[in-house]
């Protein structure tokens, strides 16, 4: 059980004494997998830019149709986790992504765009079974005191995967087709262009889809250790009927900072390279901006590996306040400057947003006991905040431009700093859940 105070959080009569490393390594590889196609996005985005004439708003699109199969699945991927546990829900995330992937093979080969935005409704569906499964599954497979900095070192790997794939997306997509100036006239000669330019979007997806297939065989072969403490309620155990996760306020507002502020990252992540190219800021190529991505995503890696073992000397609480602060502060400076300034500004954002997905969520699981499973479907819910707030920062971005967009994701992460001083707190008035392995 979770006591969390302003100070610190303590627990104790936790269901698992000591971490198991083994099965915590085979689980993270599932981390760096869903960076890695999340982050894609961020590369591909431009690109379907210039393939399809498409103004910030319309691209925003497959943030909205990526991020919204997080609310669409979390639920449902919760009650296949109660049907037929951890270990098979993470192979059926991997062979959906695996699916969504070979699917953008004939959405390319016909340059829709319709097509694409489906393909990435099912690979969010793929990547929102792997968040429910393996999040909490993280986080109860050890001592819960070291839930936080578990999580947070397990989500480093994660950020790994988002270094790495704008890189990767800078050579294969980015990197092999010339930008137009202006898209050709003519039905014909307008499709014939689309499909040309599409084709450099079909190899990453092919070699996705094989890799999943792969790692999705050797996580179903992998002897996971059975943990059970997340179930629903047993005899001998609080009854179901006398406690609702909606009788926890830190849980709630937690899936809300999540909205938040995965909102404000993946805003700040999807137009950083369109950002970084405008002539006020950077002026500098799709291709250069795409790897000025992946110095964005290393910068938050690094911060997860450094929260990883802060966290276990400092508060996580007060770490994400601060975090928020800086996040606020870089920002607001990048809104406000030009040139240079703003080109590093922005990127040292990263480095701020490292700690706060993986410590809101532990914050909000708090004491949850046999309902975690639960709260982890509605935490997960809450990451379609990455295909809302895109959305507005894009249409904001259509109307007074790119830069001035940003006042945005400021907003964001004055909930974020919110959440860390207040809002993570369990109130005296809530039911303790009590932790049982049955």
């Amino acid at each position: 059980m979770a006591v969390v105070s302003a100070n610190h959080t303590q627990f104790n009569n936790g269901p698992v004494e000591k971490t198991n490393y083994s099965a915590m390594a085979m689980v993270t590889t599932l981390f760096f997998v869903w960076g890695f196609c999340t982050v894609l996005n961020d590369t591909l985005i431009p690109r379907l830019q210039v393939i399809f004439g498409l103004s910030y708003t319309q691209a925003s699109l497959v943030q909205l149709s990526f991020f919204g199969s997080y609310f669409l699945f979390a639920q449902p991927a919760s009650k296949l986790i109660e049907r037929i546990g951890y270990q098979k829900t993470m192979v059926v995330g991997l062979l959906a992504i695996g699916v969504g992937s070979l699917l953008v093979l004939p959405a390319a080969s016909v340059a829709s765009y319709p097509f694409i935005l489906v393909a990435e409704i099912v690979l969010g569906a793929g990547i929102t079974a792997l968040q429910v499964s393996a999040n909490p599954y993280v986080a109860i497979l050890g001592p819960p005191s070291s839930s936080a900095s578990r999580l947070n070192l397990t989500q480093a790997f994660n950020t790994l995967g988002d270094t790495v794939a704008p890189y990767f997306g800078s050579i294969l997509i980015l990197g092999t087709a010339a930008e137009a100036a202006a898209l050709p006239s003519g039905e014909a000669a307008l499709n014939a262009y689309r499909v040309h330019q599409a084709a450099s979007i079909k190899l990453p997806y092919l070699l996705i889809a094989g890799a999943m297939v792969v790692l999705a065989l050797a996580i179903a072969l992998y002897r996971f250790p059975r943990l059970e403490v997340t179930r629903d309620f047993r005899p001998g155990s609080l009854d179901s009927k006398q406690d609702s996760i909606w009788n926890h306020p830190h849980l709630y507002l937690g899936a809300l900072a999540i909205f938040i502020y995965v909102g404000a990252e993946v805003s700040v992540a999807s137009y950083l390279v369109k950002y970084l190219a405008e002539p006020e800021i950077g002026n500098l190529p799709l291709q250069t901006g795409a790897k000025l991505l992946s110095l964005f995503w290393l910068l938050t890696a690094l911060g997860r590996f450094a929260g990883s073992a802060v966290m276990q000397r400092f508060a996580p609480n007060r770490l994400l306040a601060w975090a928020g602060v800086g996040a606020a502060v870089f920002v607001g400076a990048s809104f406000l400057g030009h040139g240079l300034f703003s080109v590093v500004t922005i990127i040292l954002v990263g480095l701020f947003n490292s700690i706060m997905f993986p410590t809101i969520f532990t914050l909000a699981v708090a004491e949850l006991g046999p309902l975690t499973g639960r709260a982890s479907g509605i935490l997960v819910q809450g990451i379609v905040g990455g295909a809302a707030i895109p959305v507005l920062m894009g249409w904001l971005a259509d109307r007074y431009g790119i830069h001035h967009s940003l006042f945005v994701p400021f907003l964001c992460y004055g909930f974020v700093i919110f959440y860390g001083l207040r809002g993570y707190r369990i109130t005296p008035t809530e039911p303790h859940s009590e932790i049982q392995a049955v």
